[in-house]
């Protein structure tokens, strides 16, 4: 299993280019996509590329908070949510920082309003860095 890191149900990560530290992820190997919690999706043109603004709440634990971003659209993509409609979603790409490793992932933004967590890290998010142990929460540093 090459020494890949062990993460839980729960853990933190980074989304360094959205400006959000210590967000609380759930960890959901039967999702393929990651997806964000966003309000607001604005889409715009620019440099003939389509980008979207939103808002976000990078602190869960005060929502009072808002802040609003912007980012390149990567693709629109179909997806099944968990109430088995499909949505049309945009999908951006970002960096996020996990077990003291860094790379590009794509997201999905969603209203995640009735979730308890703003983000879901799906599996091409993990590609093959980790090993998923669903018994346990926040087991990285």
């Amino acid at each position: 299993m090459e020494n890949k890191p062990i993460i839980g149900a729960l853990e933190h990560c980074d989304l360094p280019q959205l400006l959000i530290e210590n967000l609380t992820v759930r960890v959901d190997t039967g999702a393929a996509t990651s997806s964000l919690h966003v309000d607001d999706i604005e889409e715009f043109e620019k440099d003939n590329e389509t980008w979207v603004r939103f808002t976000m709440h990078p602190d869960i634990h005060d929502v009072s908070k808002v802040v609003r971003k912007e980012s390149k659209v990567v693709s629109k993509k179909r997806v099944k949510s968990s109430t088995a409609t499909l949505e049309r979603r945009y999908t951006i790409e970002t960096d996020i920082i996990m077990a003291n490793m860094r790379w590009p992932i794509e997201i999905t933004l969603t209203d995640r309003s009735s979730m308890t967590y703003l983000m879901l890290f799906g599996r091409q998010g993990m590609g093959d860095r980790f090993l998923v142990d669903p018994s346990v929460e926040f087991v990285l540093e």
